[in-house]
């Protein structure tokens, strides 16, 4: 097969790769940590972004979307994550205010996932409600987060598998309540039936569509392979729900994907974004090298197979190279997401090389807008807009505790 690479949507990286001389004021050598000259300007650039953000605050409530994906939820999440680092209890407040209306006002019961759905509020709430020591009403979103289980295992409603939109998404919101919240408040038999329902309907379309990899999933027609809507997402979530798996689901069904997943690399270190599409264009968190690079960094944590962090780091050197998007600053199509590539590479190999990395992905956050052929639909959300590009310099500041929000649990 013949790859087509696309060399127009991305800057040229002119940014010098990592070596002692160019990282001084960066990176500290010996201590593997960030410099406290970019610590400033890291902090010094999230204050501007973050008063930017909050003189729009109007529009954050336009369209009525309460997602955590593209609406005011992750516009507090952000500001819940922001308030934290700072031990800022005004900005806690606040998202936990938003929190509430987004859980109550959401449109449509049928969205059951933590990003597009009313699952995402429903999980950050109770999760915030649960550090307040507020345990009854806590415990009515829980009861109202796990009554959704109906709607997602019946079989006549149709929900696709992927993580935005689909079943990986719902078990992505009990994940992070049992996660966040001690004693794990939703049973173990609850997520297993969740999980077992994700793995059968894999195995059933793998099977009746002759597929080489023992799991996988169609959504719009299309096998997608990325983080947002294909097998590299639900993979991800299922890797994370390992205590609830047998050892047999993980041997014959886990691992074998993750095999079959790995010879899809082009020679640059990307993916293609479905499977038939020799396509070597999107570098990305939602299609292509960077979700994917943090699936196998988690894989290799859990499996020590090197063929695994190999996987990772090649894809990490097509991001290096690539990844700096004409389309944006965004985590979910953009630089902030790609960036998070970086962070998960060094907390996986101690190699500051992707420590600084990162921090050059940051410095060109601090140029917020100037580098983009597109403005985004929802320019202040956490996926699309400003929020996340916050969420992501927040991150760097605290390498060793950066998660993609939402991603990871």
């Amino acid at each position: 097969m013949e790859v087509i690479m696309d060399t127009t949507r991305h800057y040229k990286n002119h940014f010098k790769d990592y070596s002692i001389a160019v990282s001084h004021n960066i990176i500290e050598t010996n201590s593997a940590m960030i410099h406290d000259e970019f610590k400033s300007l890291l902090t010094l650039e999230i204050k501007k972004l973050m008063k930017i953000l909050k003189e729009n605050e109007k529009k954050w409530y336009n369209n009525d979307d309460y997602s955590v994906y593209t609406g005011s939820a992750g516009i507090a999440f952000t500001l819940y994550h922001y308030g934290k680092y700072y031990n800022d209890s005004t900005y806690i407040k606040t998202a936990t205010d938003i929190l509430r209306k987004c859980s109550t006002d959401f449109k449509s019961k049928h969205k059951i996932t933590f990003l597009t759905g009313v699952v995402g509020p429903l999980a950050l709430v109770a999760v915030i409600l649960y550090t307040q020591g507020k345990k009854e009403e806590m415990e009515q979103l829980i009861f109202k987060l796990k009554s959704f289980s109906t709607y997602v295992l019946n079989k006549h409603n149709d929900v696709p598998d992927e993580l935005l939109y689909g079943k990986a998404g719902y078990l992505a919101g009990l994940l992070y309540v049992n996660a966040n919240i001690s004693p794990a408040p939703i049973e173990a038999d609850f997520i297993k039936k969740i999980i077992s329902y994700i793995i059968k309907s894999g195995i059933s379309y793998s099977s009746s569509n002759c597929c080489q990899s023992p799991l996988m999933y169609s959504w719009h027609q299309k096998e997608y392979i990325g983080g947002a809507h294909g097998l590299t997402g639900i993979l991800y979530l299922l890797l994370q729900a390992r205590h609830y798996l047998t050892q047999e689901q993980i041997d014959n069904y886990l691992k074998p994907s993750l095999y079959y997943l790995q010879k899809l690399q082009f020679s640059s270190g990307n993916f293609p974004s479905s499977l038939g599409n020799s396509s070597d264009k999107l570098v990305q968190w939602c299609h292509g090298a960077p979700g994917i690079s943090i699936l196998f960094c988690l894989a290799y944590k859990i499996f020590e197979d090197n063929t695994f962090l190999d996987t990772a780091i090649h894809c990490g050197e097509v991001i290096w190279e690539r990844g700096l998007l004409k389309k944006g600053y965004s985590i979910c199509h953009g630089v902030a997401g790609n960036g998070y590539t970086f962070l998960y590479l060094f907390q996986q190999t101690k190699d500051i090389k992707y420590l600084y990395r990162a921090c050059k992905f940051a410095e060109w956050c601090f140029d917020y807008g100037s580098h983009q052929n597109r403005y985004p639909d929802r320019p202040f959300s956490l996926f699309e807009g400003l929020a996340g590009v916050i969420y992501f310099l927040l991150d760097v500041q605290q390498s060793h505790l950066a998660k993609f929000p939402t991603y990871n649990i």
